[in-house]
């Protein structure tokens, strides 16, 4: 790429300046320092690092220096240690390179982005040396996380007096993510419009990865944001730029700016300075015009026309300074793409990495040397004095985490009737209420608007829904009504719409709370199953972000046939079986769902705690077929195998084990009627439940393993070496989820489950038709035994 002439003299005397007292001079000398080090951060990374496999290592210097200026003027003017800030992937050395000078970042990471242990390649709250406060890899679902943390934080406080307090929640945004739909279903939600909190920045760089962003979208976007509530601020211009638009001529050349498409206007970015006015001037020659631009030497143009708001410090800093508290605002700000850098609005300068003679150009420009590129500021001057100052008031003291909340292993009430696990769910709530105070303090549900239809009516009823502002309950006299919708500000069920993108993105921050002001939130996420997939990537997110909750996926299956396939869930026990940091269940039984689910809460919201998936089912499952034992020693020890991933349901009887049938979750029924039917036959059937076929699988990994530090031996216990028989495995959803079992011993393995989409039909006719029915269990059996 040809780099453009340089832009370094100021054409008009206005100068660049704050009305807040900002020192906008020492500002401007840190933004070039910012700029440089995050070029440098990523040179280092490319250039300056030995690569023995001739792969790019990459970074992205031009997407960060749009940012330089915006995020200066907040790091070093606007924000206290109470705010949280969410920032573009693509800035992530622009961070680093603020918390080094900030005194956040140890030196000695500044060489190491995209390197094992070093700086991540892109913002990473539990990964990152320096402070982050948000992860923001995944596009679009990281900038509305710092929204979502609003949330919670109002919860936290409505909940716990004593909860410390917030400040702004703040999202530094790229253009190209207000493409992602995760951006309107969160700005979309009803409770957003009243969160003054939110200060959203957009770096209108009108480039994305592969293309120049059309002017209209703009307009556009700005409009979406108006509708939904929001104030919105745009800065097109700076202040330097517009003292000229006020002389004769000046409107003129607004105008022809603001019209040109933004192709050609980052190609005038590009030429040399002495083509600017001919091109600004074109086909449409106006005396005023004219006269304005030969006022102007070539350099004072080149400098004028990248005078944009995103980049006039004194302008940022009173917008951030005077932006409304009563409701979210969303700041567009225009910048340049690369701006300062010599492959500045190039359109293809995403992932451009400068040359030696580039870097040399830029240090001598930022007034530092490639071979000295860490030096900071000198002692005594201005910007050593601002980053001194506000290194000291951004450091933030660690919170005293709150007292340890005792959960208990099991509420002690028999479950004799006929149940499914769905409603079990509903019931162990209602029954956490009373038997555990200090945990169900700590609880908090949330649903996309199918609270009611995943069985969390008796909770509400209990504890209410919790809302920003108490609203009143206009049928609370209605005594035909079963669920009390009652909107209060402590309430524990937070209701969104219909976005599963919201639900799993407020629980990831509900779940953050234990770490980011020390009090503690057990958050239960319901949704249909069939729809897991579509919260698949915030709900990954969220936990890679270090967040800890609970999902409950119900009804999962094909135990809604009436409802057809487009309700049939089939790779969700593979979803959860293979997401990291994250516990997948599937409970047959009231029972172990009771265990299980107090298990999985015990681990949310602790240090080196996880979150968990819990796929339940409408359909009622008989609980006699459990053979809980009586004895309380060996009713622990059920307990304990059931938390660990499974147990032995029954053995063969007087006959040896000459087959073993593996079931889970509500297909138990099917599985324990095959046993029986082949004990008939005189084929002694051995049955396995398992509560999670994930656990039972790290069970697997970790045997005979040098480096999984030990773990469960469940494995062994459910499939005992020394007693090999064939498998036959079933459960409502994709069969090979539990094709790992083959490996156990080496046994013989038929998988059964559900490959196909399905159609409207009763629960018989569905088993039948995807083949994990009774007979289809038994025909299996009896072909692998050679029957």
């Amino acid at each position: 790429m040809t780099p453009p002439p340089p832009a370094t003299t100021t054409p008009t005397t206005v100068p660049d300046q704050s009305t807040g007292g900002a020192d906008v001079a020492a500002l401007r000398d840190i933004s070039r320092r910012v700029l440089w080090l995050s070029a440098a951060i990523v040179d280092a990374a490319n250039r300056g690092r030995h690569n023995e496999t001739g792969i790019k290592v990459g970074g992205h210097q031009a997407s960060s220096a749009s940012m330089v200026d915006i995020m200066v003027a907040l790091w070093f003017h606007h924000l206290t240690d109470l705010d949280r800030v969410s920032v573009k992937p693509h800035a992530s050395p622009v961070l680093h390179a603020i918390n080094y000078l900030l005194g956040d970042l140890d030196p000695k990471y500044l060489t190491t982005l995209r390197a094992k242990n070093g700086l991540q390649s892109y913002p990473s709250r539990v990964k990152d040396p320096g402070t982050v406060d948000f992860s923001t890899g995944s596009v679009g679902i990281g900038a509305t996380a710092a929204l979502w943390a609003a949330i919670a934080h109002r919860y936290l406080a409505s909940q716990f007096p004593g909860t410390p307090p917030a400040g702004r929640f703040v999202s530094l945004l790229g253009d190209a993510e207000l493409d992602e739909g995760a951006i309107w279903e969160a700005v979309a939600d009803p409770q957003v419009s009243n969160l003054g909190e939110l200060l959203w920045v957009v770096d209108l760089n009108r480039q994305s990865l592969d293309r120049i962003v059309p002017d209209i979208q703009i307009t556009r976007l700005q409009g979406m944001f108006a509708a939904a509530g929001w104030q919105v601020v745009v800065l097109k211009w700076g202040r330097t730029i517009s003292e000229l638009f006020a002389r004769p001529g000046g409107e003129e050349l607004r105008r022809r700016l603001e019209e040109m498409p933004n192709e050609e206007y980052q190609r005038i970015l590009r030429v040399d300075s002495s083509e600017i006015a001919a091109r600004l001037v074109g086909e449409n020659d106006s005396g005023e015009l004219r006269s304005l631009l030969d006022s102007l030497t070539a350099a004072q143009l080149s400098t004028a026309v990248r005078d944009l708001g995103g980049h006039d410090l004194g302008l940022l800093v009173d917008t951030f300074d005077g932006v409304d508290t009563h409701r979210p605002t969303v700041v567009f700000a225009y910048t340049v793409k690369g701006h300062g850098l010599p492959t500045e609005g190039h359109p293809n300068n995403h992932s451009a990495l400068l040359t030696e003679a580039q870097m040399r150009s830029l240090a001598e420009s930022c007034g530092v040397r490639l071979e000295d590129p860490w030096r900071t500021f000198d002692t005594g001057t201005a910007a050593a004095e601002v980053c001194d100052r506000r290194g000291q008031l951004l450091r933030r003291s660690p919170h005293t985490p709150s007292a340890p909340v005792p959960v208990p292993t099991s509420l002690g009430h028999p479950h004799r009737k006929t149940s499914s696990t769905q409603a079990a769910l509903g019931r162990l709530l209602a029954d956490l209420v009373r038997d555990a105070p200090e945990a169900t303090a700590r609880v908090v549900t949330c649903s996309p608007d199918v609270a009611s239809s995943t069985n969390l009516g008796g909770w509400i009823n209990k504890t209410g829904v919790w809302s920003i502002a108490e609203r009143h309950d206009w049928f609370a006299d209605d005594t035909d009504r079963v669920l009390r919708w009652s909107e209060v500000r402590n309430g524990q069920h937070l209701e969104l719409g219909i976005a599963e993108v919201n639900l799993v993105s407020l629980a990831g921050e509900l779940g953050a709370t234990w770490s980011r002001w020390g009090q503690r939130l057990i958050p239960i996420a319901t949704l249909y199953d069939p729809f897991v997939s579509r919260a698949l990537e915030p709900w990954s997110y969220g936990i890679y972000a270090g967040g800890q909750s609970i999902l409950v996926g119900t009804p999962s299956g094909v135990t809604l046939a009436p409802e057809g396939g487009a309700h049939q869930s089939i790779t969700t026990p593979s979803i959860g079986l293979e997401q990291p940091s994250c516990v997948a269940w599937e409970p047959a039984f009231a029972q172990d769902l009771e265990w299980c689910f107090l298990h999985a809460m015990n681990q949310v919201g602790v240090p080196g705690g996880t979150s968990a998936y819990f796929r339940l089912s409408t359909r009622p499952v008989d609980p006699a077929l459990a053979l809980l034992p009586e004895d309380p020693a060996l009713l622990e020890r059920r307990r304990l195998q059931a938390v660990a991933g499974g147990y032995r349901l029954r053995a063969p009887g007087p006959a040896p084990e000459q087959i073993t049938l593996v079931g889970v979750g509500a297909i138990m029924p099917e599985v324990v009627a095959a046993a029986d039917a082949l004990a008939e036959l005189g084929i002694g059937a051995g049955v396995v439940c398992l509560t999670s076929p994930d656990l039972v699988f790290r069970s697997f990994q970790q045997r005979g393993s040098r480096t999984a530090g030990g773990g469960s031996d469940i494995i062994d216990e459910l499939f005992p070496p020394h007693r090999p028989a064939p498998l036959v495995t079933v459960l409502d959803g994709h069969p090979h989820t539990l094709s790992y079992l083959a490996g156990a011993r080496g046994d013989r393995i038929r998988c059964l489950g559900v490959t196909e989409f399905g159609q409207s039909s009763d629960l018989a006719d569905a088993y039948k038709l995807h083949g994990i029915g009774t007979e289809a269990i038994l025909d299996a059996a009896l072909t692998l035994l050679g029957r």
